[in-house]
């Protein structure tokens, strides 16, 4: 797979012909996945290269900010699903004022002569252009050859980013983990928090979250695999008396997570936080990339009084959460 900057190609760049899919592929779920494969099976006989354009920021969070719908999938997460589904290209188009603002037409100049397209796969509700002012008759008009893909269901239901955004917040992760053709993860790196976990004899590792707001929040049974080393050798290497406890994959350890903004720890900003307590574990993980894998919804985030009340609602969910851990042999998912 080749990575593009759609506002970065040089004007050498010489493409090889391709077939082209466009969108924000939050969560690269099975409505997603089903585009991949109909891209790949109109590529092969023509003997094009696959390419997927994808926004980023996506679109709403450009106009909203903040108050834009929580994402699924960071960049590197999007990147990493549609990579593994065996797409050539991946070009990522810079959401902006300036790319805002490309016509319909101007778009369409950009996918034929820049990125050589010559047959697109698109959604049902595709549209594109400044004002929306595209849509796949206007592609087709243009002179390309285009496939709309009909919309994937699952249980009756459509299969959305919208939607598995509202199972996620639900604490669904059985059915989430359905609508995505895999189990629910995050992935970042351990960076410096503020330590007040281990004032509170619950240490805990803060996994970058990489989105402006994801779409958990609440206390979870996690596993966690380090994507750059063994995890479970460099616990054992830093305190060979505490381990930790296995997760259900080789090579993960069993985690308790909060996803939130911690209500019940005074902040001047609040800001959303990934974290991840190990039982029986005293390491040093800091910079390493973590792959957090939820399992388990166990409440959602509490605002308690004090922190003392904040430590003894810890210890209940960490009792909780390996009794789970010793209840389930296997896997959830």
């Amino acid at each position: 797979m080749k990575l593009l900057r759609l506002n970065a190609l040089s004007p050498n760049l010489k493409l090889p012909a391709t077939a082209v899919t466009i969108g924000n592929f939050d969560g690269v779920h099975l409505g997603h996945q089903a585009m991949i494969s109909q891209l790949k099976s109109i590529a092969e006989p023509l003997h094009l290269k696959t390419l997927v354009i994808v926004f980023e920021p996506q679109p709403l969070e450009f106009f909203k900010g903040a108050e834009a719908p929580p994402r699924i999938s960071s960049l590197r997460e999007k990147v990493e699903h549609l990579t593994e589904l065996g797409v050539d290209y991946i070009a990522i188009a810079k959401f902006n004022n300036d790319f805002r603002s490309l016509s319909a037409h101007a778009f369409a100049e950009l996918l034929k002569h820049q990125l050589n397209a010559q047959n697109l796969v698109l959604g049902d509700d595709f549209h594109f252009g400044k004002d929306r002012q595209g849509n796949s008759q206007f592609l087709k008009d243009y002179g390309f050859q285009v496939t709309n893909l009909p919309t994937i269901k699952h249980l009756g239901e459509r299969v959305s980013s919208t939607r598995i955004r509202q199972v996620l917040q639900s604490g669904d992760l059985a059915l989430a983990a359905q609508l995505l053709g895999r189990p629910y993860s995050m992935v970042g790196r351990v960076q410096y928090g503020d330590q007040i976990g281990r004032t509170l004899n619950f240490p805990t590792i803060n996994v970058a979250v990489n989105r402006h707001k994801p779409c958990l929040k609440g206390i979870y049974a996690v596993e966690v695999i380090c994507e750059t080393q063994s995890l479970s050798d460099k616990v054992k290497a830093d305190q060979p008396s505490k381990p930790g406890i296995a997760g259900y994959q080789a090579d993960a350890l069993f985690g308790a997570a909060n996803v939130g903004t911690r209500p019940a720890i005074k902040q001047e900003q609040p800001e959303w936080r990934l974290e991840v307590h190990f039982p029986e574990v005293s390491a040093n993980l800091y910079g390493l990339l973590m792959r957090v894998k939820f399992l388990h919804h166990l409440h959602g985030e509490r605002n308690y009084p004090s922190l003392e009340a904040l430590q003894e609602g810890i210890d209940d969910d960490v009792v909780k959460l390996l009794e789970f851990r010793r209840n389930t042999s296997e896997s959830p998912f």
